[in-house]
C-alpha cells in the first residue's frame, strides 16, 4: 500500500480533488453527503497512515478510541446533576487527555532513536482538551459522539492544523450554505489553493531548498568567527532565510487545509495574517499561527491568570499577567520538544512580550513625550521583525549544530 503525505505532491492534489467532487456537487445542491464524507475521510487516513506507516495508523486508532471514551465519559459526568463543581474530576480528565501527547514528546529525550505517536497527535490533543474544558465551562451543552469523531478526524486539518473549535465546526457542519454562499466558498477555496502553491512550492522551495543549504554550509565554514560563537554574515542570512522559509512553508500548508475545508463547506479559521507586519511582539502572536496562539491564550494564559487571581497568591495584576506569559510560553516551548533550543525559544518570547508590555505601559503614561508617526511605525515593524527572526534562529536548532557538533 502507498503512503501519501498530505499536500505533498501533484498526484495527491489530483486524487484529493477527484474525491471531493461528490461532496462539492452535493453541497452545491444543498445536501451534505455524510456517509460519503465518512468514507472519504477513512480512505485518505488509510492512504496517509497505511503502508510503511501502519504503526502510526494503529496508534491513531487506539488514540482516537481512548480520547473518544474519555471525553464522552466526562460529558456524561458533567450531565449529572450536582456534579458541576468537582474540580479534581476535571483536572484528572485534562491530565488523562494530555498523557498520550506527553509520552510522545518525552520519549525521544529519554529513549534516543525511538519515536512513538503519529502525525497530528498534538492538534488532536488540543481539540480534545478544548472540548473537555468547554464542557466544564458549560459552553458545550451536548456532545454528539459521531460529530465529535468527525471533528477530531476532519481530514484537511488533522496533521498540522489549523486548530478549529468544536462549536464553530458544528455550526458549519449542521448549517449547509445556500447555493450563492457556497459558490463564494468555492471561489475562496480555489484562491487558497493557488496561494498555497505560491507559498509552499515556489517561495518555500526558493528559501528552503535552494538558499537554506547554501547559507547553512557557509555558516558552518565560518563557525570559528567572533570568538568561536560562529557569528557571521552567512549566519545572519540563514536567520532571515529560515524565518521566511518557515512562514511560507507552514502558511502554505495552512491555506491548503483551509481551501480543502471550504470545498467541504467548513470555514476553518485562518492561521496567518501578515505576521511580519506586526508592530510589536504581542501583535505578532495575534498574526502568527493564530489558531495555536489563541488556543494557548484561551486555555492556558487566561485560565492560569484566573486561577492565580482566585487563589489571591499575587495581588498585582501586572505581575500576574507577566507570570502567566512566562508559564504560557514555557509550556509552548516544551510542547515543541524537550530540547534546550525549544525551551529557550519559549522563554525568549515570554520575556519579549513582558518587555513589550512594560514598554506599552510606559508609552501610554508618556505619550505626550514619545513621538508617534510614520517613521516610528516602520521602526517598530523593523524591530519586531528582527526580534522574531532571531527567535526563529533559536527555534531552528541550527545554533545547537553550530556550537555543539
Amino acid at each position: 500500500m502507498i503512503n501519501l503525505q498530505p499536500y505533498s505532491s501533484p498526484s495527491y492534489f489530483i486524487l484529493l480533488l477527484l474525491a471531493l467532487l461528490p461532496i462539492i456537487i452535493g453541497l452545491y445542491h444543498g445536501k451534505r453527503l455524510k456517509v460519503y464524507e465518512t468514507i472519504f475521510t477513512l480512505v485518505f487516513l488509510l492512504l496517509t497512515f497505511g503502508g510503511d506507516k501502519w504503526e502510526q495508523g494503529v496508534t491513531l486508532i487506539g488514540y482516537i478510541i481512548y480520547q473518544l471514551l474519555l471525553t464522552m465519559i466526562y460529558a456524561h459526568y458533567r450531565g449529572k446533576t450536582g456534579r458541576a463543581n468537582k474540580t479534581h474530576v476535571f483536572v484528572i480528565a485534562v491530565i488523562l487527555a494530555i498523557i498520550p501527547l506527553a509520552i510522545v514528546k518525552a520519549t525521544p529525550a529519554f529513549a534516543h532513536g525511538i519515536t512513538v505517536g503519529f502525525l497530528g497527535i498534538s492538534y488532536l490533543t488540543f481539540k480534545t482538551v478544548q472540548v473537555i474544558m468547554e464542557l466544564r465551562d458549560g459552553t458545550i451543552k451536548d456532545l454528539d459522539w459521531k460529530l465529535y469523531l468527525h471533528f477530531l478526524l476532519f481530514f484537511p486539518t488533522i496533521s498540522s492544523g489549523p486548530i478549529d473549535r468544536y462549536r464553530r465546526f458544528k455550526d458549519d457542519y449542521d448549517n449547509i450554505p445556500d447555493r450563492s454562499a457556497y459558490i463564494e466558498d468555492l471561489k475562496k477555496a480555489v484562491h487558497y489553493l493557488f496561494q498555497g502553491f505560491l507559498y509552499k512550492y515556489i517561495l518555500g522551495y526558493i528559501f528552503g531548498t535552494v538558499l537554506l543549504p547554501q547559507l547553512s554550509h557557509l555558516a558552518m565554514q565560518q563557525r570559528g568567527a567572533f570568538g568561536g560563537l560562529g557569528l557571521s554574515w552567512p549566519l545572519i542570512g540563514y536567520m532571515y532565510d529560515y524565518s521566511l522559509y518557515l512562514f511560507f512553508d507552514f502558511a502554505g500548508y495552512s491555506v491548503f487545509a483551509i481551501g480543502i475545508s471550504y470545498f467541504m463547506g467548513i470555514h476553518t479559521p485562518i492561521n496567518f495574517n501578515r505576521p511580519f507586519q506586526a508592530h510589536n511582539i504581542k501583535d505578532f502572536w495575534n498574526r502568527w499561527h493564530m489558531t495555536l496562539s489563541f488556543w494557548f491564550r484561551d486555555f492556558i494564559f487566561m485560565r492560569f491568570t484566573f486561577w492565580i487571581m482566585k487563589k489571591r497568591w499575587i495581588k498585582n495584576r501586572v505581575r500576574i499577567s507577566q507570570l502567566a506569559y512566562l508559564v504560557n510560553f514555557l509550556i509552548m516551548g516544551f510542547w515543541h520538544g524537550l530540547t534546550w533550543y525549544y525551551i529557550v525559544y519559549g522563554l525568549f518570547h515570554a520575556f519579549a512580550i513582558i518587555i513589550n508590555d512594560i514598554w506599552l505601559r510606559f508609552k501610554k503614561k508618556h505619550q505626550d513625550k514619545i513621538p508617534s508617526n510614520t517613521f516610528t511605525k516602520y521602526l517598530s515593524i523593523f524591530i519586531t521583525f528582527n526580534v522574531v527572526c532571531f527567535s526563529f534562529l533559536i527555534f531552528s536548532g541550527f545554533l545547537d549544530k553550530l556550537w555543539f557538533h
